[in-house]
């Protein structure tokens, strides 16, 4: 049975340049109980399909040709009409949660409103629904989640809430947008499957948006590849990644990291530049409990050590929550550290005043997780890279300024003419690129990427790697590299560190951590890595953890690996670094079959 069926549909926009024709004419149908990727990079018009086929155009766009679900045509219908679909019988899962939710609601809120407006739930039963979805896509906390706003979520957590929203009515189409772009490996691999569940079990026909071809490989039963407004391949999932014919498709494939192939960053490295001593950042968080309630400390971070050397890429990886970007703020006294000390050439970062610290800004950069969030909306792209130009270059003219500007703006991928363009007017991993540009135009010593490559499509993410590389080696410049995706962590790094609850877990060299993990945690975190290739992707076998994500605010979370420790009263117990072998160090643990059957038994 077809759920929705796409004829010539064209999309065109009205702009001071001219008209800019987004989608040229395409034609495709999703069957019930069928996965279908559209793949392709920014600007393709990916996005644009459906939320012209949704009726989610701004004013000066024009949708023509034909959208009809379950037989029904849909196309420019009026609002009123489309509200009664979208939400119910069709869902969509949002490329930027943090512009897609309302940030004046409290998630319970914006949930609820869903069930009622498509099933006339409200007040316990509806509470009940939402919690369980959240706890369906692996929110740790899910009860004090509800009552929280958007912006106290990470970026991982609010995608977690979007798809949980979309899944709420059970739709008979879902439409996932870079569905699983801000996941960790461990939760894109379980929403994956809640996904693959839903298609089975309810038929639900999936419009799968993505640039990452492993997610594509995992999902997939057919592929259309979209390349500026058009289909320019089109087949069996199995049959495009096995013989792909289109040389754009044979790009995007040539393009992709892979976790199971290929060596590490092998740049020379210098002398230590940056230690960092015992980190600690802890956080008061009231919780219920009692009469008044109580404050406890969320220990963010809490007790990491490590350095880094001239030239030297060291990845950081944890799913969210374990404290990779609370470290990297902490480390350039964005938010200040409870302990522990910050060496930087010998200064202690972690001692100096404004004045002091601000002259060391110049080469301590970072590249932001959610671009939107970061750059200034009222400042055209232009303005926001040259911004630190005139911080730190006063004697620079307008006219070099701008040279400036424009050579870096091409050197992450920008085109010349996007110059005076505003943050709004360009996709999501065009502003990334800009944070890119923004960060390296002053050429600093230290860059600290936090997800900076997470927006991309898999050749600019490729082109982005390749230009980090070329920077590294032409100015000596060290990296802090934090990222999910840790197929691109083990392209770039030298070394891998890897988080759990704010304390380190595993510790050694790109290839050694990759292909040879020791701790139970990062055997996980491996295992849930999808690889660009239907048939091995489908066959791998995975580490699963049983039960739920536990809480940062929980004492005993983090012992998971110590259940031993546990069991004997010792819930203060601090597991031990040891190095197994050069460079290498691993975390104190049980054994992975002792911790899995006493986590079942817990669960039980």
């Amino acid at each position: 049975m077809t759920i929705l069926s796409v004829n010539d549909l064209k999309v065109d926009f009205d702009t001071p340049d001219g008209t800019v024709n987004a989608v040229k004419g395409v034609s495709f149908d999703i069957r019930a109980g069928e996965c279908l990727g559209i793949v392709g990079e920014s600007g393709s018009g990916k996005s644009q399909s459906f939320m012209a086929a949704m009726g989610l155009m701004p004013p000066n766009g024009r949708a023509t040709g034909g959208v009809e679900l379950q037989g029904e045509q849909i196309l420019n219908l009026p609002v009123s009409k489309l509200n009664r679909i979208r939400g119910a019988d069709v869902g969509m899962i949002f490329q930027d949660p943090l512009t897609a939710l309302t940030p004046h609601l409290k998630i319970g809120e914006q949930m609820a409103e869903v069930l009622k407006v498509h099933k006339g739930l409200s007040g316990r039963e509806a509470r009940a629904q939402c919690l369980d979805w959240l706890d369906r896509v692996r929110i740790p906390e899910a009860r004090r989640r509800l009552k929280q706003y958007p912006h106290e979520l990470s970026g991982g957590m609010r995608q977690r809430v979007m798809i949980a929203q979309a899944m709420l009515c059970e739709p008979k189409l879902l439409i996932a947008d870079e569905p699983t772009t801000a996941l960790d490996v461990t939760v894109q691999a379980e929403v994956l499957d809640l996904m693959d569940r839903l298609k089975d079990e309810l038929g639900t026909a999936i419009a799968l948006i993505t640039h990452d071809m492993g997610v594509v490989a995992r999902m997939c039963d057919r592929i259309k590849v979209m390349r500026l407004g058009e289909f320019v391949e089109e087949g069996e999932a199995k049959a495009i990644f096995d013989a792909p014919s289109h040389a754009y498709t044979q790009r995007l494939l040539e393009a992709m990291p892979r976790i199971d192939k290929g060596e590490a960053n092998r740049t020379e490295t210098g002398e230590e530049i940056l230690t960092v001593d015992d980190m600690k950042v802890h956080f008061p968080i009231r919780v219920e409990g009692g009469l008044f309630g109580r404050t406890v400390p969320l220990k963010a971070v809490n007790g990491v050590s490590f350095g880094l050397r001239a030239g030297e890429t060291l990845g950081i990886v944890g799913e969210s929550g374990c404290g990779k970007s609370t470290l990297a703020r902490a480390v350039l006294r964005l938010v200040e550290p409870t302990d522990g000390t910050v060496s930087w050439f010998g200064k202690p970062l972690n001692q100096l005043d404004k004045k002091a610290l601000k002259n060391e800004r110049k080469d301590l950069q970072i590249v932001f997780q959610d671009p939107l969030a970061s750059l200034d909306p009222r400042m055209t792209i232009a303005d926001s890279i040259a911004e630190p130009l005139k911080t730190f270059r006063p004697e620079l003219s307008k006219s070099e300024r701008q040279a400036e500007v424009v050579a870096m703006m091409e050197r992450v991928g920008l085109e010349r003419e996007k110059y005076n363009r505003y943050p709004h007017e360009l996709s999501g991993g065009q502003n990334q690129r800009v944070g890119i540009a923004r960060a390296m135009i002053n050429r600093p010593k230290l860059i600290i990427c936090d997800e900076a490559v997470s927006a991309l499509d898999v050749s600019i993410q490729a082109q982005i790697v390749t230009l980090l590389k070329e920077l590294q080696a032409e100015f000596g410049m060290s990296m802090l590299f934090i990222s999910h995706d840790l197929s691109v962590v083990r392209e770039i790094s030298n070394r891998i560190m890897v988080l759990y609850l704010g304390r380190v877990v595993e510790m050694g060299d790109a290839d050694t951590i990759c292909t040879a993990p020791v701790h139970p945690y990062t055997r996980s975190l491996i295992s849930a890595v999808p690889i660009p290739d239907p048939v091995a992707e489908r066959e791998r076998a995975r580490i699963r953890l049983p039960g739920e994500l536990p809480s940062p605010l929980d004492p005993r979370a983090a012992l998971r690996f110590l259940p031993s420790k546990l069991a004997a009263g010792e819930e203060d117990y601090v597991p031990r670094l040891t190095e197994v072998a050069p460079g290498h160090m691993v975390a104190e643990h049980d054994a992975l079959e002792d911790i899995m059957a006493r986590e079942k038994k817990a669960a039980a």
